[in-house]
């Protein structure tokens, strides 16, 4: 009962200009199971895999051998994600504007993460791989299911068993 007068009183209180975004930047729309906006869902990606390539290069630094795999294949396969969406985008197949900075909340856990040196570092970086993939997992699969845009519809539908093995392989890094 918390939970829908929680998701009524955001929507009463959100302006037009918010509508589409405030679901997301919530969570309203994940606990619901609801698509994100094509425009949200573009700008979640697009955060996300840069935040995913800049916390694996941090790992890389850091020269520890139990995610050195791990942390080269994220970047690789965010990379390419990150290429094929801007790809999109360029083509004039979405209209949307592409953030080239992480946001308030991944710039503060890429902070975090650059403090921490050894076993910490180690500790967090599982931790914040297992939560962005699971996020991610989340935002592909809604937007795959119910997505607007056809094209980015299956784009996501193809992209997610990718995102579905990074979760697997971020669960095996060791604790």
């Amino acid at each position: 009962m918390k939970k829908i007068c929680f998701v009524f009183a955001a929507l009463l209180c959100s302006s037009s200009a918010l509508a589409q975004s405030l679901p997301e930047k919530t969570g309203i729309n994940s606990v619901l199971g609801v698509a994100p906006a094509t425009a949200d869902f573009v700008r979640e990606v697009a955060v996300s895999d840069q935040f995913e390539i800049q916390s694996s290069q941090l790992a890389q630094q850091e020269h520890l051998t139990s995610v050195q795999e791990f942390s080269s294949r994220m970047i690789a396969d965010h990379q390419a994600t990150s290429g094929q969406l801007k790809e999109m985008v360029h083509s004039g197949d979405l209209q949307v504007d592409l953030p080239t900075t992480l946001d308030s909340s991944h710039q503060d856990m890429l902070d975090r993460l650059r403090k921490l040196h050894g076993s910490s570092f180690e500790e967090r970086y599982r931790a914040q791989q297992i939560s962005a993939h699971e996020s991610a997992v989340s935002l592909f699969q809604r937007y795959a299911d119910n997505g607007d845009n056809m094209k980015l519809k299956a784009w996501a539908a193809k992209t997610l068993p990718t995102l579905k093995s990074h979760l697997e392989m971020a669960r095996r890094l060791p604790q």
